[in-house]
């Protein structure tokens, strides 16, 4: 049986390439916390988009899926869910909330992490929740010729508790004795969350929830104001490679964590880097025209109102839509299509 042992990753050496992500983390958090103090009410609009992200992305990965108005609504709470998916997307817009709320006092247990689980399907008719997994599960691919294989078998039932409450226990002692920075220890833990497979149902969610809670633990607050979720989906291919590669030779402890360990530490600084995009955008003295069209010139390709107005925290929809049709009347932007299906893309004649 794989061991838990994560105070041996002291004993490990890691390359130039997570050594230089970890050193980058770490500047960009210190370069954070003073926005905190700076920019409050702007960080409350992140929280906000953020929030409905990384619902709707997190369920999307595992193909569950709303319109995004109805996944907007569920989030902010103004209607209940109405189908098996709606309630899937109501079920982790509660933990998330949980965890945003409550992190410091969320300790992580196997008791703890089956409380979760019972509350990620609360909403739904499925009896196992808050229940470690009664059947065998598999993670399984899909050939090219359509036929499907077993990649990978994960932990049997029977053994599932007693590896559940030792990746918890493993964990908190690495944390208490500082064998190394959480930066590595998180995913470490992740990759063998994901390999136990302890649920019948709701295994990768689960992950990406106890991602949060566990970087949020240890200080790392970018996903509160940026999706990591969503960076994730937009990665969902290199996401399940890198997952398919570090479950090579895991059940006897042969495995390598390095591909997801740089995987997830670069979703980490691409966050920050985002945060810091979107929040060195405002100033207090520009117009929103002004900063409507700084964004502007910054986006490739086609975008919408949408998508500008996440990069723009400190002004109200309204006010993007107006510096947007300004920008079209100046002839700085081209729009394809009306209404909500309306998309733009920078004139290059201009």
């Amino acid at each position: 049986m794989h061991q838990f042992d994560y105070v041996k990753l002291k004993e490990s050496r890691w390359d130039g390439e997570i050594l230089s992500f970890v050193a980058q983390i770490h500047e960009h958090k210190g370069k954070q916390e003073l926005y905190y103090r700076q920019k409050p009410v702007e960080l409350e609009r992140l929280v906000e988009i953020a929030k409905i992200q990384s619902t709707e992305s997190s369920n999307k990965i595992e193909g569950i899926e709303a319109t995004s108005a109805r996944v907007r609504q569920l989030v902010e709470e103004k209607t209940a869910p109405k189908d098996r998916d709606e309630q899937e997307i109501a079920g982790y817009r509660d933990i998330l909330n949980t965890i945003h709320e409550s992190y410091e006092f969320i300790p992580l247990k196997s008791d703890i992490i089956l409380q979760l689980h019972r509350d990620l399907l609360s909403y739904t008719d499925k009896s196992f929740g808050g229940k470690f997994k009664n059947t065998q599960n598999y993670i399984s691919e899909t050939n090219a010729d359509g036929s499907v294989f077993t990649r990978f078998t994960p932990i049997a039932p029977h053994e599932t508790p007693q590896a559940m409450e030792a990746i918890c226990i493993g964990y908190q002692e690495a944390i208490d004795r500082q064998v190394v920075d959480p930066l590595i220890l998180i995913p470490t833990y992740i990759c063998d969350f994901l390999c136990i497979h302890p649920f019948n149902d709701g295994n990768g969610r689960m992950s990406r929830l106890l991602t949060t809670l566990l970087f949020y633990k240890c200080g790392y607050m970018v996903g509160r104001y940026i999706s990591v979720e969503k960076k994730i989906e937009k990665t969902k291919d290199n996401y399940y490679d890198v997952l398919r590669q570090i479950s090579t030779g895991w059940h006897d402890n042969g495995n390598d964590y390095t591909p997801f360990i740089k995987y997830f530490l670069g979703i980490i600084l691409n966050c920050y880097k985002d945060f810091e995009n979107r929040i060195g955008s405002i100033d207090r003295k520009s117009t929103p025209y002004d900063i409507v069209r700084k964004v502007v010139s910054e986006t490739l390709g086609v975008f919408t109102k949408k998508e500008i107005l996440e990069q723009c925290p400190s002004i109200k929809s309204s006010s993007v839509e107006a510096a947007l049709k300004k920008l079209k009347e100046e002839g700085y932007i081209l729009s394809q299509g009306s209404g909500r299906s309306t998309t733009y893309v920078r004139n290059p004649d201009y």
